[in-house]
């Protein structure tokens, strides 16, 4: 059972950590690192699931292994992933 006590080791660790909750299946997730994204974003093309594959793997923190192993689950999943993915707007201005 993972604790308030472990959340707040994670936020140290990793900074923001996100709930995914599948009817009940809970995992906890950190944002992607630059290593991750490249990995999944080199297969997104080819293989979207494979995507979504490396960023849950790359981004797991903790919960419910079924989410990573059960079909269903891991399809879930894979509709918000995603969303790890923060992009901030930025501007270029030519001097």
């Amino acid at each position: 059972m993972i604790d308030q006590a472990q959340i707040d080791q994670w936020k140290e660790q990793h900074g923001e950590v996100f709930k995914m909750d599948i009817e009940g299946h809970v995992a906890y997730l950190k944002k992607p690192d630059r290593k991750t994204m490249s990995y999944a974003t080199s297969v997104a093309s080819k293989d979207p699931i494979k995507f979504n594959e490396i960023l849950l793997k790359g981004c797991w923190l903790g919960g419910d292994e079924k989410i990573q192993t059960d079909d269903t689950l891991f399809l879930s999943a894979g509709q918000v992933i995603g969303n790890l993915m923060e992009v901030k707007e930025a501007t270029l201005l030519k001097l």
